[in-house]
């Protein structure tokens, strides 16, 4: 119960230093966003705190404003927020402006279409707000915290660790991950042999602007630079082609061309990608390394404009509310990463059907881009060939945003327990983001049902996301507009037909292929896992027929009959007519399975076995 409405709790600010809410998300990044719109939505009353005056972190206060991967899985909040950027710009063919992505965008637009989404009557938001300390007093948080000048406490049930560098479970002494994790720890044979901390090359972006033709922007010379340094910026060869450099200075230049004549400057072949960790230093101590990278990223500024005659573009000056009109916030690549309940390895990603733990079953987030890691600023990086890592697209698993030991905490961003192969995946925007509204529904789940998140049914998170239009499996050829698409869902997150996966490229996939006859066999074979009787039921190779369907139903429940079929029919949803002998497909045998056994409903533990 709240002492105080949402409403009354803002208008308290003045008079009470004292503040209590359901839920409590420590950051307005891209994942802090998505958590508390999601939270919202589902009645729980919500309080972010943001540090800067922006929401979206590495989307729009970090400048990364194009977005990598997901194109063909809009989901959730993620489809909403590309869907205002359309209207915004006129259509999808507005933001596709540079070859790095679909969807490019200037950074103040992206935090304004989130402040849109986040105006939700159960959520607030705290901007320029500083967190100080975090304990636990039984069943409730006390969050210290400095907005402005003034001082509050924050009451919560539940918190979501949002911060971009994973700061509040590091601050909890929750454990972590930091750098590249062994061979022998994870299994993954890309690893090196012995774990370091060696994290990716970050980035301080900057946006430039075109002010014509005639205009000179070019910055005076900054201290310690060294062309040579940029001398192979203009090599723009897919590392996927294995071929040597092709130097294309123009080409190199429209990677991140944004609307309105803008670019953003966030390359890593001789640009302004640094090897800088400040994962464990202090606030203060953070802030005056970033010096070094905002200095590398002027740098290459001054390359551009004096090298290689691009003087008219300089920063513009109509994007971020800072003195200098760089971003607020650096790029992280990378974090500290949760030890959760599971953790999400390279064979979870690469074979996720054969691999001994089916994490697939309670997946809550999808991604489909590959796995990929910048470490061309560190010699010191063991020599990992990332584009040898094929993998298919992927969905996240609910385990790896709950901690194992900490109650009451959920982690979001790109903290998540993964490994450190599998974050060059998980990392990026739409994951990101979706993981964000994920962690939402498991908080507003976990506080609604009075239990901690490690035991709220895993189902019921899903269907939460499923009811948002978010996709919970990465079927590429079902999308959430299909009438079909929770029943297939569904289907797909219990095992009973599985998706076929696809590396392609730096847009992997999955595909349900629901126009594809099923047999007997796949049909049974599927339904084995849930349905025990079924382990000495004959299936041949032919064809799935309503006839056979029945028998197999009759066996799981005595009272089905092709006449209880025949009668609810239409009614399930079945497109086809139904007829003796008809050849089923995957798409009638999903939603067939869905309305009669409803195996969704059989809840899981956090490994995807069936309690």
């Amino acid at each position: 119960m709240l002492v105080l409405s949402l409403t009354n709790v803002l208008k308290a600010n003045d008079r009470s230093s004292d503040i209590r809410v359901d839920l409590l998300i420590v950051g307005g990044g891209a994942s802090g966003t998505t958590a508390g719109i999601q939270a919202a939505r589902m009645g729980v009353k919500t309080l972010i705190v943001e540090e800067t005056e922006w929401l979206g972190g590495m989307l729009t206060s970090a400048g990364v404003s194009a977005i990598d991967g997901n194109h063909q899985m809009p989901a959730g909040l993620w489809a909403e927020f590309r869907q205002k950027l359309y209207n915004h710009y006129g259509g999808p063919e507005a933001v596709e402006t540079g070859w790095v992505s679909n969807t490019l965008f200037e950074p103040h637009v992206g935090n304004r279409i989130l402040k849109e989404l986040a105006t939700e009557k159960n959520l607030s938001i705290w901007y320029n707000t500083e967190w100080s300390s975090v304990s636990r007093n039984g069943q409730q948080w006390e969050v210290s915290v400095k907005k402005g000048k003034k001082l509050h406490k924050i009451r919560a049930t539940q918190i979501i660790d949002a911060t971009e560098l994973g700061d509040v479970m590091a601050y909890l002494k929750v454990p972590s991950r930091l750098g590249m994790d062994s061979k022998a720890e994870m299994g993954e044979v890309f690893a090196p042999d012995n774990a370091n901390d060696i994290i990716q090359d970050m980035t301080y972006v900057v946006v430039l602007k075109d002010y014509g033709a005639k205009a000179n922007k070019t910055i005076r010379k900054p201290a310690g630079y060294d062309p040579s340094v940029f001398s192979c910026c203009c090599d723009v060869s897919d590392p996927a082609s294995h071929n040597g450099p092709e130097d294309n200075c123009f080409q190199m230049m429209q990677y991140g061309r944004l609307p309105n004549n803008k670019y953003m400057i966030n390359w890593p072949k001789c640009g302004n990608d640094i090897y800088l960790n400040i994962i464990e230093k202090s606030r203060a101590d953070r802030k005056e390394a970033l010096k070094e990278a905002k200095l590398h990223t002027l740098r290459f500024l001054y390359y551009l404009q004096t090298e290689l005659g691009y003087k008219n573009l300089g920063i513009a000056d109509d994007e971020f509310p800072t003195k200098d009109k760089f971003p607020m916030i650096p790029y992280h690549r990378e974090s500290r990463r949760l030890k959760g309940i599971v953790t999400m390895t390279l064979g979870h990603v690469s074979n996720p059907y054969q691999f001994n733990q089916p994490l697939y079953r309670t997946g809550i987030a999808v991604g489909d881009y590959t796995i990929d890691h910048h470490h061309l600023k560190n010699p010191s990086a063991p020599a990992i060939d990332f584009v040898k890592i094929k993998v298919p697209s992927y969905n996240v698993p609910l385990g790896s945003l709950i901690p194992e030991q900490q109650d009451g905490l959920i982690v979001s961003e790109k903290s998540i327990s993964v490994s450190n192969i599998v974050n060059g995946a998980t990392r990026l925007q739409p994951v990101v983001l979706t993981i964000g509204q994920a962690s939402g529904a498991l908080a507003a789940i976990a506080i609604k049902n009075k239990v901690e998140p490690r035991s709220v049914n895993i189902r019921e998170v899903q269907q939460a996301l499923l009811q948002s239009k978010a996709y919970i499996m990465p079927f590429i050829d079902v999308k959430p507009e299909d009438q079909d698409f929770a029943a297939i869902q569904r289907i797909g997150a219990t095992g009973i037909l599985e998706g076929i996966g696809i590396s392609y490229k730096w847009a992997n996939q999955t595909w349900f292929y629901p126009k594809r006859e099923i047999s007997e066999y796949e049909l049974v074979k599927g339904l084995q896992s849930y349905y025990p009787q079924l382990k000495m039921f004959q299936a041949s190779g032919a064809v799935l027929t309503p006839e056979f369907f029945v028998e197999v139903l009759k066996a799981i429940k005595p009272e089905f009959s092709y006449e209880t079929l025949a009668t609810s029919w239409a009614q399930a949803g079945v497109k086809a007519t139904l007829s003796p002998g008809l050849a089923l497909d995957r798409r009638t045998a999903a939603v067939l399975i869905d309305k009669y056994l409803d195996p969704f409903s059989v809840t899981i533990d956090f490994n995807g076995n069936p309690k």
